[in-house]
């Protein structure tokens, strides 16, 4: 059985689905995924889709799944590159995909954990000293 490739890149796990996901590769990621983000301590997961050229309901299920996995573990998820009839189908096929931020590229999606990750830090802070304030620009 194929395993999909998990990278660590600082804070953030990169996943880069490469192959068609048959239900034991799916069940296989989520595992390993879970595993790893336990294992590293990792706020956040970039799913790269980018080489799928389609998306069925399947696939949809599999991707919220993830993120809710990922969630209850302390991760944000954001899948990148979508492409625009990977999407049309998404929407077609009635999976919004709650729960799941989208970005264009791997760089823009490490863009949002990284402000996700700022502003939960600041709600810690504001939380643990509710007598300071913080400057906000």
């Amino acid at each position: 059985m194929e395993r999909v490739p998990i990278l660590k890149i600082g804070d953030i796990l990169l996943v880069s689905i490469q192959l068609d996901m048959s239900d034991q590769t799916a069940v296989q990621l989520q595992e390993d995924l879970a595993e790893r983000i336990v294992a590293t301590g990792c706020h956040g997961v970039i799913i790269d889709i980018t080489a799928l050229d389609i998306v069925d309901s399947f696939v949809g299920r599999m991707l919220s799944t993830i993120a809710s996995i990922s969630k209850v573990l302390d991760a944000e998820t954001v899948v990148v590159g979508m492409r625009p009839a990977v999407a049309i189908t998404l929407v077609e096929l009635g999976l919004s995909l709650n729960g799941i931020r989208t970005a264009l590229n791997v760089e823009r999606g490490m863009e949002l954990i990284a402000a996700a990750r700022a502003d939960e830090l600041d709600d810690q802070f504001e939380d643990d000293d509710p007598d300071v304030e913080t400057a906000r620009p």
